[in-house]
């Protein structure tokens, strides 16, 4: 138990899992996109998608999305700011089997053309789980900063990868893999103790097997 298990976040919003929650959905989301945001289509599921309304979640996930952290005061005003931006926004509903029921799917597209989907939930004192990205099983938070590897399922990624960061002296907080099928496109999700040069991370783009690599970074 920790802090925010007994007085939740620092928030603007009636609800720490609608509202906070969501803005660091949005937020986690857009820093893994790496640009800013073109067109998004919101689609939630579940709570979200019966309640969500009323609790300003659709004004949260947008003011995640324009960098925005959940106790920034401008989170009400986030719909006129996106319009001011340009962004084009859809927000739909979704039945996701088996999610937790604040659950939403964002399909992102930025500025330059780079696309990315996730579905992630908001599980309760403004914490988050990322559960996919582009469709593959993911399970992180976004508290620290976080490598995901989308690749080619054979030998020798991880070795490469897992190399590159003992290499630029980056310790490994945890790391999980997940496939589609043997042979199929694979991922790799690794939670580090510290940030990771951006040259690096633009390396693994370039290794032959590597689809594509995004980076969630905590720095400002």
């Amino acid at each position: 138990m920790n802090l925010f298990d007994i007085v939740g976040p620092v928030m603007v919003g009636p609800s720490s899992s609608h509202t906070a929650g969501a803005v660091k959905i949005g937020y986690i989301s857009y820093r893994l996109l790496g640009e800013d945001i073109k067109k998004v289509n919101v689609l939630f599921h579940g709570s979200f998608a019966l309640t969500g309304k009323g609790h300003g979640t659709d004004r949260a996930i947008i003011a995640g999305l324009l960098g925005m952290q959940p106790d920034d005061e401008r989170i009400p005003y986030s719909f006129e700011i996106a319009r001011e931006n340009e962004i084009e926004i859809f927000f739909g509903t979704i039945v996701l089997n088996q999610m937790h029921p604040n659950t939403v799917k964002l399909e992102l597209e930025g500025k330059t053309g780079k696309r990315l989907d996730i579905v992630a939930s908001s599980t309760g004192g403004g914490r988050i789980k990322i559960c996919q990205i582009d469709g593959i099983e993911t399970n992180f938070g976004g508290n620290y900063p976080t490598l995901i590897v989308h690749n080619i399922d054979q030998p020798g990624h991880v070795t490469e990868v897992t190399s590159m960061l003992g290499h630029k002296s980056v310790n490994i907080a945890t790391m999980q893999l997940f496939r589609e099928s043997r042979g199929g496109k694979a991922v790799m999700v690794i939670e580090c103790d510290q940030e990771i040069p951006i040259e690096s991370v633009k390396w693994l783009e370039h290794l032959e097997g590597i689809i594509k690599v995004s980076y969630l970074s905590l720095e400002e």
